[in-house]
């Protein structure tokens, strides 16, 4: 069976291809998982994509993964500021997690510039667009297929 592999996107993600298209630019959510279910078929991964406005909801799917999912790409979106609770999930559960944003979060508001998810997180992907969650799943893969998925992923 092939390894599965959660793309959990938080709040506001809904409203992508609405909400300001100058930064997140016009793709929906919908083209998001498309996209995502397309890389995963080339890689030999399931992909279940979710998402939620709720805090709660992301807690639980990041739980859930302990069990059903070799890896996260998660794109928290505001959430990634704020929610020490996600941090404690990703750190509890142990699945490698791969932070993405769509927009490049450092070269906006000072807010912005800080992530609880970071310090728990396999690796961090900012500013690329949808082509970030195509790169997370195929670091994913190549850190779920190797013989000793512990060790880093190197070039």
């Amino acid at each position: 069976m092939d390894p599965v592999v959660f793309i959990l996107n938080g709040p506001n993600l809904n409203l992508l291809g609405l909400r300001e298209p100058a930064v997140y630019g016009s793709s929906t959510l919908a083209d998001v998982e498309a996209l995502a279910r397309a890389t995963g078929d080339r890689l030999g991964l399931v992909v279940e994509c979710r998402q939620s406005n709720h805090e709660g909801d992301l807690v639980d799917w990041i739980q859930e993964a302990r069990t059903r999912a070799q890896g996260i790409v998660l794109n928290a979106g505001a959430l990634t500021h704020t929610s020490v609770a996600i941090h404690d999930a990703i750190r509890g559960v142990g699945v490698p997690t791969i932070e993405v944003h769509i927009s490049n979060v450092h070269a906006r508001e000072s807010f912005r510039h800080h992530s609880y998810i970071s310090p728990v997180a396999a690796g961090v992907i900012v500013g690329l667009g949808l082509d970030g969650y195509d790169l997370a799943l195929q670091a994913l893969a190549r850190r779920i297929k190797r013989p000793d998925p512990s060790e880093p992923i190197t070039a």
